[in-house]
């Protein structure tokens, strides 16, 4: 062993990443560890307490080095950037570990699709991967769909093909290849670009767009020009992560603000061994006309200083500020005091380092958009959502337009139905329905659910408006069955249905036995919980609403001097029969029709 037992008592006890490398400085393996020390000595302990790969390894190790980072966190990020960069001998198990997604393209069809898988198959496809770290992954992912319209339904096009487009066409995410109105050709060549741009080959692609840009302004079509324009933004992004992937050395925090209007942004990138480990923002309001100075000064007063002390933690060699500030000095004594050595807080004018200051900036403005755009910001998250309830559901299309029904009833009485709708996974309060039951049913739920949905149904489709992609059934298999039954009958295009069941939150599907048991942390899960829990509430409060008329009526027409359209004039004045009882005499006598002794007759009765 080439390791002394002095080296490895040296490494320290925090968390970080480790790199093992051989007598040609060649890394090895790259590992990450909440308390290193422990974790490394673990390698040089007794060889029959290793495996066999780990033996090998040891054999060839000379040298240890380790980067310490602030969690653990952190050294998940770091080596998963590190195992990328250096290609590890003992890590490359990593690229057939099935548990890590991948990027899969089904180039093999003649409109393929893209999407996120962890199975890996010999089908022909192309695969992207593995990702050791699924956010960064699904970023790049989401970034492509925003540059092009791939479908995302699971049609065998062209041989298995709907009537008619899905809502993905109506919003711009889908040219609609399905139905004939995008040609194999152009689907097949917007497919060869996203290869590209997967491959890493991006400067080809931005001079090939950069050309159609300028082709499309000499033309006037302004609206094509735009979006290459939009294109480019997107590329000029990558390659700003790619080159503070590739700096040498180097640890900052990189400090920017964006503002609009009396709302701004601010973050701080932490940039440790060159790498960007991650970023922490910040938001102001009310700023008023603050300058872009005077925004640093509080950022970095509110990130590093609190109540006049420093905030401790893993302080970088040099911050690199947007704009200086009066305090820039100050605030750079304290810290260096603080750190026991130099901590220089700059503003860069030239080079790599200002270029990271224009990826904060860049961050910064992405902050304020995502604060500014927050439903925006909530539809991506949908969106995600919507995909993975497509996947583990096994729908044909991803479910954008989605209804969910519930029952609700006093002991049999007053029993009403809600239909809530969700876009996007979205509510869209204006499509929402209640009805009262018509039919006799009392207790019974199942054929008060086959009601409620035969009308919202045939509603629906007659009056030519569109019909959701999925139902979900509040209830278990009994009211499936009465769902799936009252749709029979009705000509409607394929209507995915399922029912989600409260207690253990199973979700039934038709000619299915058993249910299916999403992860409880599982967002297409949460996403239809949310939709369950908004019909509920919305079939109780109908329910209410209904239960208060009947008691309210009932309670005021023994009064004398007050009959049905003055008991609905209170109902509408005042909601309830609580807020009648709670109103004051000079409340009631001032609605028109009523009088003084009346409003008085009306509290007597009501016991006040």
């Amino acid at each position: 062993m080439s390791v002394s037992k002095e080296r490895l008592a040296r490494v320290t006890t925090r968390p970080g990443v480790y790199l093992f490398r051989d007598e040609r400085n060649q890394v090895l393996y790259v590992g990450k560890a909440k308390s290193l020390r422990p974790r490394v000595r673990s390698y040089f302990q007794r060889e029959a307490d290793l495996s066999a790969k780990n033996r090998e390894l040891v054999k060839l190790i000379v040298d240890v080095e380790t980067i310490v980072v602030g969690s653990e966190g952190e050294a998940l990020i770091l080596e998963a950037n590190l195992i990328k960069e250096h290609r590890p001998r003992f890590n490359i198990l990593l690229r057939d570990d099935k548990k890590y997604p991948y990027i899969k393209v089904t180039v093999q069809e003649p409109f393929p699709r893209v999407f996120v898988t962890r199975r890996v198959v010999n089908d022909r496809s192309r695969y992207f991967g593995p990702y050791t770290s699924v956010g960064p992954m699904r970023q790049a992912l989401e970034l492509i769909k925003r540059l092009h319209t791939v479908r995302s339904c699971r049609y065998d096009l062209p041989r298995d093909a709907p009537e008619r487009a899905c809502l993905d066409y109506h919003i711009g995410r889908c040219k609609a290849p399905c139905v004939g109105l995008q040609t194999e050709d152009d689907y097949r060549g917007m497919i060869d670009e996203i290869l590209r741009i997967l491959e890493g080959e991006t400067e080809e692609l931005r001079a090939e767009i950069e050309t159609r840009m300028q082709d499309a302004s000499a033309e006037l079509d302004f609206e094509r020009a735009a979006r290459m324009r939009d294109v480019l933004g997107g590329l000029d992004s990558l390659a700003r992560q790619q080159r503070v992937h590739k700096a040498q050395g180097g640890n900052f925090d990189v400090v920017a603000t964006a503002r609009d209007g009396e709302i701004g942004a601010g973050v701080v990138l932490k940039v440790r061994a060159g790498l960007l480990l991650g970023r922490e923002s910040h938001r102001f309001a009310n700023i008023g006309e603050e300058s872009e100075a005077d925004l640093i000064s509080s950022l970095v007063s509110r990130h590093y200083l609190s109540a006049g002390e420093v905030v401790m933690g893993d302080l970088p060699r040099q911050i690199l500020l947007a704009a200086d500030f009066r305090d820039r000095d100050l605030l750079q004594t304290i810290l260096s005091d603080a750190a026991g050595r130099g901590v220089h807080v700059i503003v860069p004018q030239r080079g790599e380092k200002a270029r990271l200051v224009e990826l904060a900036q860049q961050n910064a403005r992405q902050v304020l958009e995502d604060r500014v755009t927050a439903l925006e910001y909530a539809a991506d998250r949908a969106e995600e959502a919507l995909f993975r309830l497509q996947d583990e559901l096994d729908l044909k299309v991803v479910p954008r337009l989605m209804v969910c029904f519930d029952i609700s009833h006093t002991q049999g009485t007053e029993v009403v139905g809600s239909a809530v709708v969700f876009e996007n996974g979205e509510p869209r309060r204006a499509m929402y329905r209640h009805m009262r039951v018509k039919g006799d049913w009392g207790n019974d739920d199942y054929r008060s659910m086959g009601e409620v949905v035969h009308r919202y149904f045939r509603r629906v489709s007659e009056e030519g408006k569109p019909i959701p992609d999925l139902a979900v059934i509040d209830g278990g298999k009994g009211q499936l069955s009465a769902a799936v039954e009252a749709l029979q009958g009705l000509e409607l295009p394929d209507v995915s249905v399922i029912a989600l069941a409260k207690r253990e939150e199973e979700v039934f599907m038709p000619g299915r036995s058993d249910p299916i048991l999403l992860d409880r942390r599982h967002r297409a899960l949460h996403l239809l919980q949310r939709i369950r829990n908004e019909a509920h509430r919305f079939a109780v409060r109908y329910n209410r609403k209904l239960r208060s008329k009947r008691t309210l009526r009932s309670d005021l027409g023994d009064i004398p001097g007050v009959g049905p359209k003055k008991q609905q004039t209170l109902l509408r004045r005042f909601g309830s029969l609580r807020g009648v009882k709670e109103a004051t005499r000079d409340e009631i006598a001032r609605i028109p029709g009523f009088s003084e002794a009346l409003a008085s007759r009306i509290l007597t009765y009501l016991g006040r």
